[in-house]
This record gives structure tokens, C-alpha cells and sequence, in this order.
């Protein structure tokens, strides 16, 4: 089943905020909650699985939600979480920044660094949307990311609002999706989501060099994404896209301890380690995983891949869950 659905309103009133805590900390994160309704906690939680990406709609009343360095230290799976708030008060504080929201607002958080938000939403209807995604499937340097961190983004118009969109209609069809949909359903996210990124970095332009940089980084990271399965792309066409030279290209990617081609080649090979990884896609045969990332040639994929996860790609796809657990093998994030 690609959708969960929950309610606490299962168990009697005093057991209510108890049974949301467990939840909350099973399908998203493990933190200290408070809420003035403790006492009645009447809640709903709603995830669609898209593998390594999960979007959840989520109902609750007062809600005060702390994650402290302790918490990060004890369990922490290093995700994003982006959240769209669909009605009702919301403050956040990360990174330095504190924030306040309203109904249309979007926002990222950081589950590997401490925050703080407080929740006052609209009873009987959604309270908010929230994309949860590991740091290493968002096409953007950590350091990127950080500047962004509980800054409001709109999501009533533009890319935020294209967004935001998106995600309203995930969660209203949720359950029209089969298994064969998650990798494209998955893909548009991880795009949208990282044009939406770009276009902020572009607003801050004039600010400074850095910005500058930044936004030009994004949206060379969003052309990338969006054609990992054309076996045309290369260096060359991703500064001729930007109007940069290639050696421009270069001397940003060494930045972040890489080269255009190493990069390019890493990022297909993590769409084929996840592929590979998703049992939903099993019955797909390696050549066509391989393709649909650009590798033309079969054994040269499988060198390629065995150089960078040491185990072919036939292997890689039996490892048993123990064995990914136990981290006996790079597994899937």
C-alpha cells in the first residue's frame, strides 16, 4: 500500500496525545511535543509513500514540537522536511532564524540541527503538508541549503505555488497511485522541489558573490536532475545551457570536491543504486535501470558501479535487508 492513513481518535481520549507521540515518531521524527489538548488530542495522520520520499498530511490542534542536540545525538536520519502550511498559526526557529508562517507559506527544516515550532492550526481539516527527504536525494550542497533554513518560501504563486500545487494534488489522489508510479511521482518532486530552492537563491542575486554562486549552482543542479537519462548530457551542454565556460564549470564543482563528469556520473549512479535498492522495482531487468540513467553500455555500467559500491549491480539488488541494516554494504539511504 502506497498510502497510510491514521486517526487517534482509535483509542479513548487520555490515550490520544500518548499514541500520536508514537506515531509521529515512527513515520517522521523522534521529538519532545507538547500540546495545550493533550487531554483530547484529536489528530490524523495521512503518508503517502513514495520510497526515500514520503508526503504526509497531517491534522492536529495546539502543538508544540522541540528538537534538541540530545534528541539529534540519540537518532537523527538526516532528512529535509519541507513543509506547506495549509491552515492555522505556525512559528519555526532553526538555524539562527524565527520564523512566522501563514496558510500558503512553505518552509524547510533540518532534522540533523536543533529547532523549535509551535502549531496553531484549524480543527477538522488538514493542518499542513510535509515532504520528508534524505539530505543526499536533494541535488544541493548541504552548505546551500543551510541559508534557507525556516525562511518562508510562498506557496501562492510562482515555482512555490507550482509546488504547492503538487503537493495538494499528491495528497488528494493518493490514492489513484500505484507501485509502477512511485519513481515518476518521486522524480517531479525532487524537481520541483529543487526549482522552488533555485528561485529563492536567484531572489538573493544582488546580495552578495556568494548568492550569486549559489543560485547559479541550483539551477545548474535542477538542469542536471531533470536529464540524468540522456546520455547526451555532458560538461560541455551544461555550460553552454548557463551560458558559463567550461572552465567556470570546473572551478565550481571544485568547490565541492568534484569534477562536472565525476558528478554527473555519481548522480546517475545514485538513481540506479536507489532503482536497484526499491523492491517495488524488481522485476525491472538491470540494463533497463541502467538506461533510464543515461548508461548506454551495460558492462560499462557494471564497472562503473562496482568501482563506486563494490558489488555488481546484480549483487547489489539481493542484499538482504539485515545485511543493509548492519551496513555490511552501501545500501540505500
Amino acid at each position: 500500500m502506497l498510502v497510510t492513513d491514521f486517526s487517534t481518535e482509535v483509542v479513548a481520549a487520555p490515550e490520544r496525545f500518548a499514541l500520536f507521540e508514537e506515531v509521529a515518531a515512527g513515520s517522521h521524527l523522534r521529538n519532545r511535543l507538547r500540546s495545550d489538548d493533550r487531554e483530547d488530542f484529536r489528530a490524523r495522520v495521512r503518508v503517502l509513500d513514495l520510497g526515500e520520499l514520503q508526503v504526509s498530511a497531517l491534522s492536529f490542534p495546539h502543538l508544540e514540537i522541540t528538537r534538541t542536540a540530545k534528541t539529534i545525538r540519540q537518532s537523527d536520519p538526516e532528512v529535509y522536511m519541507v513543509n506547506y502550511i495549509f491552515g492555522g498559526g505556525a512559528g519555526f526557529a532553526q538555524a539562527g532564524k524565527d520564523t512566522t508562517l501563514r496558510a500558503g507559506d512553505l518552509m524547510v527544516l533540518d532534522s540533523s540541527r536543533p529547532f523549535d515550532a509551535h502549531r496553531h492550526a484549524v480543527r477538522e481539516s488538514w493542518s499542513q503538508l510535509t515532504v520528508q527527504l534524505p539530505h543526499t536525494l536533494l541535488p544541493l550542497p548541504e552548505k546551500t541549503m543551510r541559508g534557507l533554513l525556516a525562511v518562508p518560501i510562498s506557496g501562492r504563486g510562482g515555482m512555490g505555488g507550482v509546488f504547492a500545487r503538487w503537493l495538494a494534488d499528491l495528497d488528494a489522489r493518493a490514492d489513484e497511485f500505484t507501485p509502477a508510479d512511485i519513481p515518476t511521482l518521486a522524480s517531479v518532486t525532487l524537481d520541483l522541489l529543487t526549482a522552488v530552492v533555485a528561485r529563492c537563491l536567484e531572489a538573493e542575486e544582488a546580495l552578495n558573490p556568494e548568492a550569486r554562486r549559489s543560485a547559479l549552482r541550483a539551477r545548474i543542479n535542477v538542469y542536471v536532475e531533470q536529464r540524468l537519462g540522456d546520455p547526451a548530457l555532458t560538461p560541455r551542454t551544461i555550460a553552454d545551457a548557463h551560458h558559463i565556460s567550461l572552465r567556470h564549470l570546473q572551478q565550481l564543482l571544485a568547490e565541492d570536491g568534484t569534477s562536472p563528469a565525476a558528478w554527473i556520473r555519481h548522480r546517475r549512479l545514485e538513481r540506479c543504486r536507489h532503482d536497484l535498492a526499491d523492491p517495488r522495482l524488481s522485476a525491472r531487468p538491470v540494463q533497463a535501470v541502467a538506461e533510464r540513467w543515461g548508461f548506454v553500455n551495460l558492462a560499462h555500467f557494471s564497472r562503473l558501479f562496482r568501482d563506486a559500491y563494490g558489488i555488481p549491480p546484480r549483487d547489489y539488488r539481493t542484499l538482504s535487508p539485515k545485511t543493509c541494516a548492519n551496513r555490511q554494504q552501501p545500501c540505500a539511504d
